[in-house]
């Protein structure tokens, strides 16, 4: 129990990190270097899995564009339907903004 709760303190001290980035640019520079490239790829790669799937693309085209397997795009398609809504915040936030 206390394993459980020492992870989540430090899951909890990574996002307050998270939210400390004041732009894009710290923000690249903090997961260029906490991330090995193969993982950031992997985020960006979801993120755009879940852009797709709000936009009404198929697995199959959503595969051939990205590479995602049909297990990721299964799992990002999971969360967007029955998750704690984190992929909705992002994509409503990030197409209002670029709609502005």
């Amino acid at each position: 129990m206390k394993e459980e709760k020492d992870r989540f303190a430090l899951m909890d001290q990574f996002f307050r990190a998270v939210l400390s980035l004041r732009d894009e640019e710290e923000c690249r520079a903090f997961f260029t270097d906490v991330c090995t490239i193969k993982e950031l790829h992997d985020l960006v790669n979801r993120l755009e899995v879940a852009r797709l799937l709000d936009e009404g693309a198929v697995f199959q085209e959503i595969s051939r564009v990205t590479g995602a397997s049909s297990a990721t795009i299964s799992r990002v398609n999971r969360c967007l339907v029955y998750g704690e809504g984190g992929y909705r915040t992002v994509l409503d936030r990030t197409v209002k903004r670029e709609e502005v």
